[in-house]
C-alpha cells in the first residue's frame, strides 16, 4: 500500500502540473472504488485547479470551491498523460486539463475518488487523522505524550493514524531500526530520550524515502511514472534472515496487527530491569551485610 513518501512524492510530481490548470471534463471508466465515484465529481468542468495537498496518505485537490480527494488505495497509483494516451484495463478515472489529463490507476479498486465543498478538516475521513509526522507538531515531546498510558506495542502505536497519520508499516520499522527501538516494546515504557531519537528517525527516514522517489514494491510509480528505489536502501524491512547491515545479526521477522514486523534483534534488544523479587534479595542481602557488620564492630567495643 503506498504510504507517506509515495503519496507526498505523488504530490510533488502532480502540483507543478496541475495548478492553474481548468478542468474541461471528467472521465468515469469504472465507478465502483472503495466508494462510487459521485454526481458533484462528475459535473467539475469549469474549476480551476489552484494547489494540490496532502494530508496523511490522501490527496487535496483544491478547486476553489471544494476540494477533490484522492487516495491510492493498495495498488493505485496517478499519473499526467497527454490527452491521446489510449486507457488501459485498470485506468479508471480521468480528469481532462486541456492538453493533458490526471489518470488514476487502481487494479484492486481499494482507491478513491470523492468531492466535499465544506473545510477538509471536517470531513469524516480527515477529521479524526493525527500529526503530521514531518512537520514541527511531531517531537520527542509530543510522541512521547502519545505513548503515555499506552500498553500496545510502540510499532503498532506508529501506525495508528489517529495519533500519527501516514508512517504505515514499511516505514515503522525502518524507523524503529534507526532508533534502536524493539518494536515489541510497549508503548509506555518509551522514556523521553528514547522518544527524542525515535520521531528524529521518522522524520529522517520519510526525508529519505521521498528523495528517493518512495518504495515500489509492486504497483507504484510516481506522476512521471517512475518507480522509487528506496526499497534498494532498506535496513531491515523485507531482508528476514539477511545479515543486518551495522551488526550481522540476522533480521527477525513477526507479525503484529496481522502486519509483517521486521527488526535486528541486537541493534533493537529491549532494555531490561531486574526483576522486583531480584531487586529486593539484593537490597535485603546488603541489609543483612551491613547488619552483620554493625553487630561485629559492636560487639568488639564492649568491655569484656
Amino acid at each position: 500500500m503506498p504510504e507517506l513518501p509515495e503519496v507526498e512524492v505523488t504530490r510533488r510530481g502532480l502540483a507543478p502540473q496541475l495548478a492553474g490548470r481548468v478542468i474541461a471534463g471528467v472521465a468515469v471508466r469504472e465507478p465502483r472504488l472503495r466508494w462510487p465515484i459521485s454526481t458533484e465529481v462528475r459535473s467539475l468542468a469549469g474549476r480551476t485547479v489552484r494547489a494540490v495537498h496532502r494530508r496523511g496518505k490522501y490527496l487535496l485537490v483544491d478547486c476553489g470551491d471544494g476540494h477533490l480527494i484522492l487516495h491510492l488505495g493498495m495498488s493505485g497509483s496517478l499519473r499526467v498523460l497527454p490527452t491521446d494516451t489510449p486507457a488501459g484495463k485498470h485506468d479508471h478515472f480521468d480528469l481532462l486539463l486541456g492538453d493533458r489529463l490526471l489518470r488514476l490507476r487502481d487494479p484492486r479498486r481499494f482507491g478513491a475518488v470523492l468531492w466535499t465543498a465544506r473545510d477538509t478538516r471536517e470531513h469524516p475521513l480527515l477529521a479524526h487523522l493525527g500529526v503530521e509526522p514531518l512537520t514541527r507538531a511531531l517531537d520527542g515531546a509530543r510522541l512521547h505524550a502519545l505513548t503515555r498510558g499506552r500498553r500496545t506495542p510502540i510499532k503498532l502505536l506508529l501506525m495508528d493514524g489517529r495519533l500519527i497519520v501516514g508512517v504505515g508499516n514499511i516505514y515503522a520499522s525502518e524507523s524503529l531500526f534507526g532508533a534502536g527501538v524493539d518494536p515489541r516494546m510497549k508503548a509506555h515504557r518509551l522514556s523521553l530520550e528514547k522518544a527524542r531519537l525515535l520521531a528524529a528517525s521518522i522524520k529522517r527516514t520519510l526525508r529519505k524515502a521521498i528523495r528517493a522517489g518512495g518504495s515500489s514494491l509492486r504497483d507504484f510509480v510516481g506522476a512521471d511514472g517512475n518507480p522509487g528505489y528506496f526499497q534498494q536502501r532498506y535496513w531491515v524491512y523485507d531482508r528476514a534472515g539477511l545479515p543486518c547491515r551495522r551488526c550481522g545479526t540476522p533480521i527477525r521477522r513477526i507479525v503484529q496487527g496481522q502486519r509483517s514486523t521486521f527488526f535486528c534483534p541486537r541493534c533493537q534488544r529491549q532494555a531490561t530491569s531486574p526483576s522486583p523479587s531480584a531487586s529486593s534479595r539484593r537490597a535485603g542481602a546488603r541489609t543483612s551485610t551491613r547488619r552483620r557488620a554493625a553487630r561485629r564492630s559492636r560487639a568488639r567495643a564492649s568491655p569484656r
